[in-house]
């Protein structure tokens, strides 16, 4: 009997490590990324399991304001992360940028020849994708490179806002929008069907912040997954995926 208790005794802790559970809320535009990238971090955390949920920065930010319970926020923007620290959603000590990215132009693969965001002026290019400004990231760097070429208003009729930089991907991509803005990863996802136009300027740099949310559970844990991001074994992943260096 007592060493019946003992085995007890001694399994009990592992049982509650295996039932240990990270949650991670990271922009849409990494979700390859990082599903790779959580391999090798539960690889190296044995009974460690990691939750994603990928969507618009904005909306992660909204998410965790209502009380989602999250432990890293990860966006594709500064503005969204300001807008968390702003509220005291997260551990500010802890921010820390892990990666960076491209705002890319792309077109349908039946769409006119695009040279330059002048051309999206082409009676041709009837429709244009753009993540929605007020949560996408990739939609406000959209908005500030068409505003710095005088183009914001010409083409406002012609843009089909997208609740994710994912979803104006798809746009293009099945045909229902002739170009779109994205970044340079998620255009790789579909070089058959959206091909890169030009790397698109004249808007704030595009880099990537991660965070320990100030109210988890596994602070300690979830600073571990934020300091992996910046590993050379992460930092390969993402450069593989189309992301460039913070």
């Amino acid at each position: 009997m007592r060493l019946l208790a003992l085995v007890l005794a001694l399994a009990q802790p592992l049982a509650a490590q295996a039932q240990q559970q990270l949650t991670i809320s990271a922009a849409a535009s990494l979700g390859e990324a990082f599903r790779e990238i959580g391999k090798g971090f539960e690889a190296a955390h044995l009974g460690v399991s990691l939750r994603f949920n990928f969507a618009a920065s904005g909306v992660l930010v909204q998410q965790l304001g209502q009380g989602a319970p999250v432990d890293v926020l990860a966006c594709a923007d500064q503005d969204s992360m300001d807008r968390a620290q702003s509220q005291q959603l997260i551990a500010p000590a802890t921010r820390r940028d892990f990666t960076a990215n491209s705002l890319v132009l792309i077109a349908a693969t039946d769409a006119p020849a695009l040279k330059s965001l002048v051309d999206l002026q082409q009676p041709g290019v009837q429709r244009i994708a753009i993540g929605k400004p007020a949560s996408v990231p990739a939609g406000r760097y959209a908005t500030q490179a068409l505003q710095a070429a005088k183009l914001w208003e010409p083409l406002s009729p012609k843009l089909v806002q997208a609740d994710s930089v994912r979803q104006a991907l798809d746009y293009v991509a099945r045909g229902e929008a002739q170009a779109g803005f994205v970044y340079r990863s998620d255009a790789l996802l579909m070089p058959d069907k959206a091909r890169i136009v030009l790397t698109v300027e004249g808007h704030d740099p595009v880099r990537y912040p991660a965070a320990v949310v100030r109210d988890s559970k596994q602070q300690a844990l979830a600073g571990e997954f934020v300091a992996h991001l910046q590993s050379a074994e992460a930092q390969k992943i993402l450069q593989a995926k189309g992301f460039a260096k913070p």
